[in-house]
C-alpha cells in the first residue's frame, strides 16, 4: 500500500483514552462507575486517594486509597499525583502509577472526579475526555443528597450549595449524560456509546503524562 493510502489510525488498537466521569455531589458518580465495573468493561477504573476517613463498608485500595494528611503531603512532594485538590476539608487526588500501568496494557482509564478535579485535568491534559453526569432537576439532586445521610447538617448545607454552583459548569465538559434514578443501565449504555465513538475518531485524543 502506498504511503498516501495508509490509514492514519488503527481501529484494532486505538489510542487509550483518559476518561473523567464527573458531576456535582448527588448525581450518582460512584453508582455509575460501579455499574460499569459490574459489566466487566475492558477499562481500568482508577482508585482515588483521599484524606477523609472511610465510610461504612468502604475498603482501602478498592473504593479509595485512604491516607493521612502527612502521607498525602508526601505524595504531593514526590510528584506522584496526576491531580489533587482540597475539597470539603479533605484532599483528593489520582496516583499516577495507575494510569501508566493501564495504558501500557492498552486499556482506557476512567476517573471519577468532582467538578474541581475535572477542571484540573482539563487544564493539564486538554485531550482528556470529560463526561458530566446530571439529574433530572436541581431538586432531584438535593433530594438524593439528603437521602444519603452521610453528612452532618453543616456539611450537607455546604455540599448542596457547592453542587448548585457546579451544575452551571456542564458546558466545560465534552458530553452531558442524564443519570435518571432506577435507570442506571441507560446511563451506562450512553457512556459506553460515547467511548466507542471516541475510539473511531480520525484525530485521536492523545494524552501524554
Amino acid at each position: 500500500m502506498s504511503e498516501e493510502k495508509k490509514i492514519p489510525f488503527n481501529l484494532l488498537h486505538p489510542v487509550p483514552l483518559m476518561i473523567v466521569i464527573s458531576g456535582p455531589s448527588g448525581v450518582g458518580k460512584d453508582t455509575v462507575v460501579q455499574a460499569m465495573q459490574a459489566r466487566g468493561m475492558p477499562i481500568h477504573f482508577v482508585v482515588t486517594a483521599t484524606t477523609r476517613p472511610p465510610r461504612e463498608g468502604e475498603v482501602h485500595g478498592v473504593d479509595y486509597f485512604f491516607y493521612t494528611q502527612d502521607q498525602f503531603a508526601e505524595l504531593i512532594e514526590q510528584d506522584e499525583l496526576l491531580e489533587y485538590a482540597f475539597v470539603y476539608n479533605d484532599y483528593k487526588g489520582i496516583p499516577k502509577f495507575q494510569v501508566r500501568d493501564a495504558w501500557e496494557t492498552g486499556k482506557d482509564v476512567i476517573m471519577r472526579l468532582d467538578v474541581q478535579g475535572a477542571a484540573t485535568i482539563r487544564s493539564l491534559y486538554p485531550e482528556a475526555l470529560l463526561i458530566f453526569l446530571t439529574t433530572e432537576s436541581e431538586d432531584e439532586m438535593v433530594r438524593r443528597l439528603v437521602a444519603r445521610k452521610t453528612e452532618s447538617n453543616d456539611e450537607l448545607k455546604m455540599r448542596i450549595a457547592t453542587a448548585r454552583q457546579e451544575l452551571k459548569r456542564a458546558k466545560e465538559f465534552d458530553y452531558v449524560v442524564l443519570n435518571r434514578e432506577d435507570r442506571i443501565d441507560e446511563t451506562v449504555d450512553t457512556i459506553a456509546a460515547i467511548i466507542r465513538a471516541e475510539h473511531h475518531r480520525v484525530n485521536h485524543r492523545k494524552v501524554v503524562l
